[in-house]
């Protein structure tokens, strides 16, 4: 019999980020009160769910993230290097279209492979780390559920590269809301589907930082 077991992807909530810079993997950069509401909404979602693992990003929004719904089933939160937020060299800067960082020629050579990216951590790269991650929390919870809190590119890196879709893509129609989640369900080591849901609610894909 194939055993059934389910990972769920989770990125973290709302971040308190007032100058609007991409912070990446800057340290500091915490939940703010939404996004720790985001959180606990997320929580109530899988309080009838079989958790037995969960795992977070080191950074602290990813951790915050984790916390309540590792408290509700009584687990602890362990974190995977995986799961870290891309390196970017636009990190600590403003880069919304028509402002910030992106006006500047001094940046304009770090944008000239789009399809890598040029700018920070391949592609390719990110989606083999993830798929490290999401396997090895897979086995953690063999016929159970686990949790992985991590970012917005990662998360959607993998989706698109599990899909066997070209992982280059427009950041603007992703779909990886703030607290959503990308379940992976597995029948032994074979994926057999993908959900996506928004137990907090639809954000706008574009909100800067990840």
């Amino acid at each position: 019999m194939t055993v059934r077991t389910v990972v769920h992807l989770l990125r973290h909530g709302e971040v308190e980020n007032p100058e609007g810079v991409l912070y990446g993997r800057m340290p500091g950069f915490v939940l703010s009160e939404r996004g720790r509401q985001q959180a606990l909404t997320v929580a109530e979602a899988l309080a009838g769910h079989g958790l037995v693992h969960v795992v977070a990003s080191p950074l602290e929004r990813a951790q915050e993230t984790a916390a309540p719904i590792a408290a509700a089933h009584r687990l602890d939160v362990a974190s995977d290097e995986r799961l870290i937020e891309a390196a970017n060299q636009f990190e600590g800067l403003r880069v919304g279209v028509g402002d910030g960082a992106l006006r500047q020629p001094r940046h304009w050579s770090k944008l000239r492979n789009p399809l890598q990216p040029s700018w920070g951590e391949p592609y390719l790269g990110i989606a083999h780390r993830m798929l490290g991650a999401v396997h090895a929390a897979r086995a953690a919870a063999e016929g159970h559920e686990a949790l992985c809190v991590s970012h917005q590119l990662p998360i959607w890196t993998l989706r698109r590269y599990l899909e066997g879709r070209r992982l280059w893509h427009d950041p603007r129609r992703r779909q990886c809301s703030l607290a959503s989640l990308t379940s992976l369900v597995f029948g032994g080591e074979q994926l057999l589907e993908i959900v996506y849901s928004e137990p907090a609610g639809h954000t706008d894909p574009t909100v800067t930082g990840a």
